[in-house]
């Protein structure tokens, strides 16, 4: 388009007049600071430059860094039309005639346009939207500039066809090189005039203006501009006019873009970090530009939850108190209780422990059975008519305010959700907790080994799982007092080693894991069954306590290293394991792994009566029928004998501490066909017994219509000392 005579003089006029920043802006890619991650040799944009292939384009970063600048230089190297618009003054008018004009000279004479829209944020969803197609069919390329993150205030699907470049604040070297071409160049900046600049001064202007060039520029001009020439004819720019003309650091800081979001993210993950200086500077950098402290409030109380937990339960109370001194005093003196609300929980103990509510969200969403156990339900609407709340334990009745007791759903027994840390409130209660989770834990597999009849083959049901929730509870407490039994009076030394054997519970292990942590403790589980649910309870432990896990028998003691040998051996043992795996060779085996003078502690359990001896005893009267049926339990139990003779042949000096209990058993339904079911346990015992004693048994168990069998128990506690040189060291020798 031509221009007049008055149009020509005006331009004239207008560049002789225009800001230092505005002269002084880079015309070529040789004379453009900073940007050298998207801009160096062989870099994409670079290249794209020089081919003349720029597609669409979004540069966005902080004023002052040269987007607009950038847009102006690919324009110079291209073969492209160029015209700008600038969203805040423009319309969807001005960018349909842009687009008219682009598309004409498309069609006539083969010449592509490249819009350029500064601000390009600024144009809301329609204005975004009406630019879609003409950047979809190529009619125009669009370059915008935006110093809002694109993926917030940018149309996704502008995005989406535009290739993103984040510009970068300028480094101090660049501002500096910057500040000399504007002293040094004639024709635009102040080469043609005598302006000193002290290095002080220049360190200042470029230190204030933190990375934007136009801030230095603008600075520079100010000084320049007025300040009067010295009896020389030289303009001296000292510290004092440099301070006086960028007087204060501009904080880059907006309440709802990048800057919002990056600056609050930096406090809390300086909280989280625990460092009290990092999170005090960018406490006050959000102060100093404005950020509205209830944000920040509501921020440190969701990290006080988040990032400090139960470490401290206190930060969440500090923290609402400090919210509420704000709110009485107001600013300024307010900053005290925000500053103090900060140091507080950037200097306590840390835990995110409460995360496990997710994953117990998450069990929520995936389990299939989460039916309410029966014990727990509300036993007063028809708790008569289906036992809901039969077997609950009230736990203020018990000891410490605590009983074992099974309150998880059947199916999410042994599940974990709640992993207390080491530090703070809730890692004075780890120890705590962890031994009350084995205790809980253990309930199910040592009722298994004092009644293998209860689990053996056999139709599941509902209603028996919840008899054996109701039974664990009761087991719970007495596994407790048997633990106290096996351990009491143990002169335990911290760096003893200790070997548990027919281990099924981490229950057993709690006393000497905490009482011989440089020793070690090993467990040795008799089959993979109870390794796996070893395995599982173990993971409740720290790594550097958890003990070595070994499953087997002979086999396993064998393949130990030579130089592992044993302080203690202990354990709890269910008399049903004799006749089994742990015959005279096992023990044998396990006196050559012991130290000379190695203590022992040894607890077996046995039923002292069947199913039908403990029925006529529940029932107070006897059965000549059943006496055969009595008999061959005799027979069966007397099997069940323990290795006193084998451990006193290997040198063991043993002591015995025996005693009973009877332990009340249910009667249903299902719990019979567990017993007497086909394939069960008892059944396999009484092989070539008359069926009808069996039918007649189960007669009679029906007969008490869900009253419990009372079942004799009884323990066996062997003390006892290994010799100081045993039997078979002596022969070897």
């Amino acid at each position: 388009m031509s221009q007049d005579l008055f149009a020509y003089q005006g331009e004239q006029q207008r560049q002789r007049l225009a800001p230092l920043a505005d002269r002084m802006r880079p015309r070529t890619l040789e004379e453009f600071e900073g940007q050298s991650g998207i801009l160096a040799d062989g870099r994409l944009l670079r290249r794209a430059i020089a081919a003349d292939r720029v597609g669409n384009l979004i540069l966005h970063g902080p004023p002052g860094v040269g987007k607009t600048t950038l847009a102006r230089i690919i324009t110079n190297h291209t073969r492209a039309h160029f015209s700008s618009l600038n969203a805040v003054l423009a319309g969807v008018k001005d960018l349909r005639l842009e687009v008219d004009a682009a598309r004409q000279r498309l069609e006539r004479h083969g010449l592509r346009s490249i819009l350029f829209i500064d601000e390009v944020h600024r144009f809301n969803s329609a204005q975004q939207d009406a630019l879609l197609p003409w950047v979809e069919n190529g009619t125009v390329t669009l370059i915008g500039a935006t110093t809002e993150n694109p993926y917030f205030e940018v149309n996704k699907a502008l995005v989406s066809r535009s290739r993103l470049f984040r510009l970068l604040p300028l480094a101090p070297k660049e501002l500096h090189r910057l500040l000399k071409r504007a002293l040094s160049d004639p024709e635009r900046g102040y080469g043609q005039r005598s302006v000193s600049v002290s290095p002080e001064a220049a360190n200042h202007l470029v230190d204030v203006a933190n990375g934007d060039a136009r801030s230095l520029l603008n600075a520079l001009e100010l000084a320049v501009e007025s300040s009067p020439p010295d009896h020389g004819g030289t303009i001296q720019i000292e510290l004092g006019t440099a301070e006086e003309s960028i007087q204060e650091r501009a904080v880059l800081y907006d309440k709802h873009g990048d800057a919002h979001y990056d600056t609050i993210s930096a406090f809390i993950k300086s909280i989280r970090g625990s460092d009290p200086d990092a999170s005090l500077f960018w406490l006050a950098r959000m102060m100093e530009a404005g950020e509205n402290p209830r944000f920040i409030f509501r921020r440190m109380l969701i990290a006080a939850g988040e990032d400090i937990g139960l470490a401290d339960p206190q930060a969440i109370v500090v923290v609402e108190a400090c919210a509420a001194t704000f709110e009485r005093v107001g600013l300024p003196e307010g900053l005290y209780p925000l500053a103090q609300a900060a140091l507080y929980l950037a200097s306590t103990e840390k835990s995110n422990s409460v995360m496990g509510f997710f994953d117990a969200l998450k069990t929520v969403r995936n389990a299939n059975r989460q039916d309410v156990p029966s014990h727990l339900r509300d036993a007063n609407r028809d708790g008569a008519a289906f036992g809901d709340g039969v077997g609950y334990r009230y736990p203020h009745a018990y000891t410490d305010h605590w009983v074992e007791q099974q309150y998880l759903p059947g199916a999410l027994q042994g599940e974990v959700f709640w992993q207390p840390g080491a530090l703070g409130w809730e890692g004075t209660r780890r120890d705590r907790m962890a031994e009350r989770r084995a205790a809980q834990l253990a309930a199910a597999a040592e009722l298994a080994a004092d009644h293998p009849l209860l689990l053996s083959s056999g139709p599941d049901s509902p209603a028996l799982e919840r008899w054996i929730q109701r039974q664990l509870g009761q087991e719970g407490e007495r596994l407790h007092q048997l633990r106290e039994k096996l351990w009491d009076g143990v002169p335990w030394k911290r760096n003893d080693r200790v070997l548990l054997v027919g281990i099924r519970s981490l229950l057993w292990a709690l006393d000497p894991l905490r009482a011989a942590p440089e020793g070690g403790v090993t467990l040795l589980a008799a089959s993979e069954n109870d390794r796996q649910r070893l395995e599982a309870q173990i993971t409740l432990l720290e790594p550097e306590h958890r003990p070595q896990l070994l499953v087997g028998g002979t086999e396993t003691l064998t393949a130990l290293p030579n130089a592992q040998r044993f302080e203690w051996i202990g354990g709890r043992l269910s008399a049903a394991e004799y006749p089994g795996s742990m015959g005279s060779t096992f023990w044998t085996q396990l006196g050559q792994r012991c130290c000379p003078g190695a203590g022992l502690r040894l607890l077996i359990s046995k039923a002292a009566a069947g199913p039908a001896a403990a029925l006529l005893r529940t029932l107070n009267t006897s059965s000549t029928q059943l006496e055969p049926l009595i008999k061959r339990e005799e027979d069966w139990l007397a099997q069940q004998t323990p290795p006193l003779m084998e451990l006193r042949q290997q040198g063991w000096t043993v002591t015995e501490t025996a005693w009973s209990e009877t332990v009340e058993l249910g009667s249903s339904g299902d719990l019979i066909e567990r017993w007497l079911g086909d394939g069960s346990a008892y059944r396999q015992a009484m092989t070539g017994i008359d069926e009808a004693l069996l039918l007649q048994l189960r007669t009679l168990m029906k007969s008490l219509d869900g009253k419990g069998i009372r079942m004799p128990m009884q323990h066996r506690l062997f003390s006892g000392e290994l010799a100081q040189k045993n039997p078979s060291e002596a022969g070897a020798e």
